[in-house]
């Protein structure tokens, strides 16, 4: 009898090989392609970055090659782009960018701008600013990186509204984030009781923009009476929204149908509370964040959910999820609504520890944080 070399591999690896295959066979028609928002913001001092496994639904490791032309910044090896702007550098700059598979043929190419804003927008005034968003804004480190930077010199007198105010949070900062939550849930969860113990722990059982009119009628959305009562009559100039992965996370990859039906069920519910927040707000911006990328490691999604859901899966419906949001949420500024491209300045590899899937480590959530301070100072230097 022959002598056979037993191999016995890690359950997540057989599990996303075979994911992978059934993903590649589903989009066999599809051809690999860059994405890239329409803009991306920098401010004097403060580092930008676009990593690139976060352009292309592949991974540098797959063989192929990213090639940046721009007057700013640097390419770092086949990993990212960096820019430390400085203020001469202030105005708008393109950014283009060509992916090429490993015999140097092109594949597809994309571009951006890149808008450097003066470090001193919005100084000497004041600003108000509410976060919402699931277990990535309840964590709290993103938000309380947006306050850190909004401390530092050259900026407003800021104020975060929120009933979610963590032991986490540093002086300040406040939230409306919960872990779990979705669009719809900030639309339509209003428990019997505000807060309840589950699994040890205290959840929000209500949305916050939900009321009750009088005993037995249904809870509505009144964004007016949860900036009177639960803001101190204190009005947001900018709103930011962060959530899509609970709305879309437990779609599976290969059947479209499914993920597409998910995505439109997901912008039913956003637009809802958008049009509830500019009815209240007509002069308020709101920013929709881009649906954050999973670590780069199937080993931590193993770690998380044992190969019921894997990294293959989620970062190819993350991907697509961001493309759909940018379709559906570009060019909307008239209606001040705004993308705001936290997809894209996230290095999934250090910015997440080895046993997390989806929730970054303190640096990832200081990326996200950036991002969304940066995308501040743009609208300040606007107003």
């Amino acid at each position: 009898m022959k002598n056979f070399l037993r191999i016995n591999p890690k359950p997540y690896l057989i599990a996303s090989l075979l994911l992978l295959l059934q993903i590649s066979a589903a989009a066999a028609d599809a051809p690999l392609h860059l994405t890239l928002p329409p803009a991306l913001y920098a401010v004097p001092g403060v580092s930008l970055n676009i990593d690139f496994r976060n352009t292309v639904l592949a991974d540098p490791e797959d063989g192929y090659q990213f090639k940046v032309d721009c007057e700013l910044g640097i390419v770092d090896g086949n990993q990212r782009w960096t820019l430390v702007a400085s203020d001469d550098e202030v105005g708008e700059h393109v950014l283009k960018m060509k992916l090429s598979d490993a015999s140097g043929k092109l594949v597809d190419e994309a571009s951006t701008v890149i808008r450097v804003v003066p470090r001193d927008a919005g100084k000497g005034r004041k600003m108000t600013l509410l976060i919402v968003g699931d277990s990535l804004t309840s964590a709290t480190h993103y938000s309380n990186e947006v306050g850190r930077w909004l401390s530092e010199p050259e900026n407003p007198k800021w104020t975060m509204l929120g009933t979610a105010k963590p032991r986490s949070g540093k002086p300040g900062v406040t939230h409306e984030g919960y872990g779990g939550w979705t669009w719809g849930s900030f639309n339509e969860r209003y428990g019997p009781e505000e807060w309840v113990m589950k699994n040890d722990r205290k959840r929000k059982d209500q949305s916050p923009f939900l009321f009750v009119a009088e005993k037995g009628a249904p809870a509505k959305l009144d964004i007016e009476r949860y900036i009177r009562e639960k803001c101190d009559g204190q009005k947001p100039d900018y709103v930011t929204f962060l959530l899509g992965i609970n709305d879309c996370f437990h779609a599976k990859a290969e059947d479209s149908a499914a993920v597409e039906a998910k995505f439109t069920g997901m912008i039913k519910q956003a637009e809802i509370l958008l049009a509830a927040f500019r009815k209240a707000l007509p002069k308020a911006e709101l920013g929709v964040c881009l649906t954050t990328p999973p670590n780069s490691r199937e080993s931590a999604f193993y770690a998380n959910y044992k190969g019921k859901y894997t990294r293959a899966n989620w970062r190819s419906i993350q991907y697509r999820l961001v493309e759909r949001q940018l379709k559906h949420f570009g060019g909307r500024e008239q209606e001040h609504i705004y993308i705001v491209p936290t997809a894209f300045d996230l290095d999934t590899l250090t910015g997440y520890s080895e046993i997390n899937g989806v929730h970054p480590n303190e640096s990832g959530y200081a990326r996200i944080g950036t991002s969304i301070y940066e995308w501040l100072k743009w609208r300040m230097s606007e107003r």
